[in-house]
């Protein structure tokens, strides 16, 4: 099977991600479970057949100078977001799919008070969650809604460029970090010269990146973002925490006033087959924003169960919700809950 063959049947079988590894057959990842095709064992050498068939020399030559690279591949089916590494010396192939049509709020089940958020002026929105939740997804919906409906100029800084916009009411630039910036530190750096309306990061990697968003976010700009964390008060520590000691208190000081929002999120099998996601919603008002500025983080969870009001919806409620509307299992939420959350929900 070849590489072509191997990345239509990931489309056909509506995959998530595709997995070469010497010493196994190709292995695709379907509603969040890992399927071998019914292929011989991969050798190394197959292994590296099948990747340079899309690499390209570029790529390839960064590769085996560095036992990594990352970069994007399009199909007639898809577009691919290609990580090539090293395991035992021989060469790996991980590929997420990502769709040509960019999914709507309604296909993602986004509710009115995320939606919200492209209608701010300014500020910072973070989309939150383990590898492989959608956070991409989530972030390229909204963009495209302001892309549409909104317009403006919108630059995107990722690595690689997942979704591509279509041609919109607003201007879109996207920018790849190694190909068309040195980072994505430098790259928001530069932004202030560009005339951006919204700005985009594919994710806050390093204090660098931290700081010049933050920035952005403070001089009137509308900032989005990602982290790896599973819950709205862990992206908070995660962003003080890139800092040290003495610049922990400024950076307080400026999440407190620039953060806008925070959406943590995760994936659950779905009852009727495929993923539904629970979405925890933080919105920074005045109390959240008091927790921040006073380094009271851990009193977070607490303003999101009082902040219904102002949109906020705590984990433990989306996976009660998603249960009750009987999209999932009560015991596909078990391990998101701790033993208090699971004896309240059997009563």
């Amino acid at each position: 099977m070849g590489m072509e063959a191997l990345l239509k049947e990931a489309v056909k079988r509506k995959a998530s991600d595709v997995h070469l590894a010497a010493g196994h057959p190709p292995m695709l990842r379907v509603d969040g479970e890992l399927v071998p095709l019914k292929a011989p064992e991969l050798t190394g050498k197959a292994v590296e057949t099948l990747a340079r068939e899309i690499a390209g020399e570029a790529h390839w030559k960064r590769f085996t100078a560095s036992h990594e690279e990352d970069f994007a591949f399009d199909t007639a089916q898809a577009r691919f977001r290609v990580n090539l590494h090293v395991e035992q010396g021989r060469p790996a192939f991980a590929a997420r799919l990502i769709p040509h049509e960019i999914p709507s709020y309604e296909e993602l089940g986004l509710p009115e008070s995320i939606q919200a958020f492209t209608d701010l002026p300014n500020g910072l929105v973070i989309i939150t969650g383990p590898a492989g939740t959608g956070k991409s997804t989530t972030l390229a919906s909204m963009l495209q809604d302001i892309n549409e409906r909104r317009g403006g100029h919108i630059v995107t800084l990722e690595d690689p460029i997942e979704y591509v916009f279509p041609q919109g009411k607003g201007l879109v630039k996207q920018r790849e970090v190694g190909t068309d910036t040195a980072s994505f530190a430098e790259a928001l750096r530069r932004a202030l010269r560009q005339d951006p309306d919204v700005i985009m990061v594919g994710e806050m990697r390093d204090p660098e990146t931290i700081a010049a968003a933050l920035t952005l976010a403070e001089t009137g700009h509308l900032v989005f973002s990602t982290l790896h964390t599973s819950s709205a008060a862990q992206a908070v520590h995660r962003i003080v925490d890139s800092f040290s000691g003495p610049q922990q208190e400024q950076v307080r000081q400026q999440l407190s006033l620039s953060l806008r929002a925070v959406v943590a999120q995760t994936l659950l099998p779905a009852k009727k087959g495929g993923l539904v996601a629970a979405r925890e919603i933080l919105v920074n008002n005045a109390a959240v924003s008091n927790l921040i500025r006073e380094n009271k983080v851990e009193q977070i969870a607490s303003a999101i169960q009082t902040g219904r009001a102002d949109g906020m919806i705590s984990m433990e409620k989306a996976l009660g919700d998603l249960v009750d509307e009987g999209l999932v299992e009560e015991e596909a939420v078990a391990p998101y809950l701790g033993t208090g959350d699971r004896t309240r929900r059997r009563r």
